[in-house]
Order: C-alpha cells, then structure tokens, then sequence
C-alpha cells in the first residue's frame, strides 16, 4: 500500500523545513507558562487566529475591534470568529469523517453570506467562485468531487507523513479547488489548524497558523499557486512556505506566553 503523504513529505527542502517549525512548536509547548494558562494562550491565540483569517479573506479589522466589538458587521469577520469558536469541537468528528468537518466549517464561514441550501454543500456549478488571492479559474465542480474523496481518503489512511505536511496538504488542496465559492479560504485555514490539533503536532490549540500566514502574505498567494501546478517543485515550495508561516505562528504565541509572564 503506497503512502502518497509520506512521499511528499520527503521532497527536497521539505524536510528540514519542517523540523525548523516542529522546533519552534516544541520551544513554545515548554513555556512554563502552559503549566497554568494553557487555556488562556489557547483563548487568545483562537482570536488572533480568526482575526487573520478574516484579514486574508479580504476583511479589515483590528485586534482592538474584535476585542471591542460584540457582533462585527462583515461577514467575513462574523464566519471567522465562528469557525474559532467551534474548532475545538470538530477534532474527533475530523479524524474520522473529514467532508461532514468540511461542511460544518463552511456552516459557520459562510452562514451570513450564502444561501442556506448552499451551505455546507460543495458548488454544483459553475458560479461565481471568490478569488481573493488571485488564482484563476477554479477547478470544475466534477474535479472538486472528485479531489474531495481523493483527500478524505487519504485523512482516513494511516501515513507516516509528519502532521506539519498534511496539514499543508489540506490547506493547500482546499484553497485550490475553492468547493464552495464563497468562504473557502477561512474554512482551508481552520483544517488546517485543525489537522495540526488532530495529528498531535499542537493539540491544545496554541499555534494559530492563519497568524503566521498573514505575516508572510506576500508569499501566501504565489506560494499556493505554486501548489496548485501539480508539480514537485510547487508541492514543496507550499510546504515549505506553510512550515515557516507555522514557527512565526509558534514565535507569535511565544509572545503571548512572555506577555502573560508579564501580566
């Protein structure tokens, strides 16, 4: 039996890419901080998380306003926010039944923007598909069915791919094939994050990777689209592109440990 992850996992560059941000994920774990206020890091790092994730969407919105503002009036931030609030409820349902995650993560991005049949609900034709990022034309609904089973199957197969890679993989595949049209770049993230909870890499929710990719968003879109040719090379460079987008990530809750530390 092929292990299709485990290959990608050992493309050139793509190793010591990911020790680099295991390291980084390790150091912030040791805090001492954790011993204590885990769940308060976890709190904060969910916030900063959505607020990012809104962010790369095409949202704008502070950290200030989300800590000010009971309920924001752009849908992307509202779908954010929730799909933050309700990600610690969907490890186990992920692990084993990763399209019903997909779809209630879309339930909650997408719930003041879309109709209700549609939510939830790959796109069955060929409609307006949003491209905040620049990526083209999206793959065809028929090729978005048929990649969707393609990636649960291999979420449901054993690998020894390090969670940091399939974790990229899943970002990566869902940004490419946007199923859903509308809120697919906050639901692509939240797997994500929620692969790296599941697979044991940060399974307290500390490391919010839409942080780090919003600091190195110069690269995020030419990155996945280097993804998204289908080559090794591409493959790689998200990979890559992920695992340093993730130490920020690390470095970034790092911070929220030493700012606790301060009081």
């Amino acid at each position: 039996m092929t292990d299709a992850l485990a290959d990608v996992a050992n493309l050139p560059g793509v190793v010591d890419a990911v020790d680099e941000a295991r390291k980084a994920v390790d150091r912030l774990l040791g805090h001492r901080v954790l011993r204590r206020r885990s769940a308060e890091v976890s709190t904060e790092s969910a916030l900063r998380g959505a607020r990012a994730s809104a962010v790369l969407d095409g949202a704008s919105v502070t950290l200030d306003e989300l800590r000010t503002t009971d309920h924001p009036s752009d849908p992307v931030v509202q779908g954010a926010l929730r799909v933050s609030a309700e990600l610690g409820t969907l490890t186990e349902v992920w692990r084993k039944a990763p399209r019903q995650a997909l779809a209630r993560l879309h339930v909650l991005a997408a719930a003041d923007a879309v109709d209700s049949a549609e939510l939830g609900r790959p796109r069955s034709d060929d409609g307006v598909v949003k491209d905040v990022l620049g990526l083209g034309e999206p793959p065809s609904p028929a090729e978005v069915a048929a990649r969707l089973d393609a990636l649960s199957g291999l979420l449901t197969e054993p690998t020894k791919a390090p969670a940091l890679v399939v974790s990229s993989i899943v970002h990566g595949e869902l940004l490419a094939l946007r199923p859903f049209g509308w809120g697919d770049g906050i639901v692509a993230r939240a797997a994500q994050r929620l692969t790296l909870v599941a697979r044991g890499l940060d399974p307290k929710s500390l490391v919010a990777p839409e942080v780090g990719h919003l600091e190195l968003s110069d690269e995020y879109a030419e990155a996945l689209r280097s993804y998204a040719s289908g080559t090794s090379e591409g493959v790689a460079r998200w990979i890559v592109h992920c695992s340093s987008a993730i130490a920020a990530a690390a470095r970034d809750s790092q911070a929220i440990c030493e700012a606790f530390m301060r009081g």
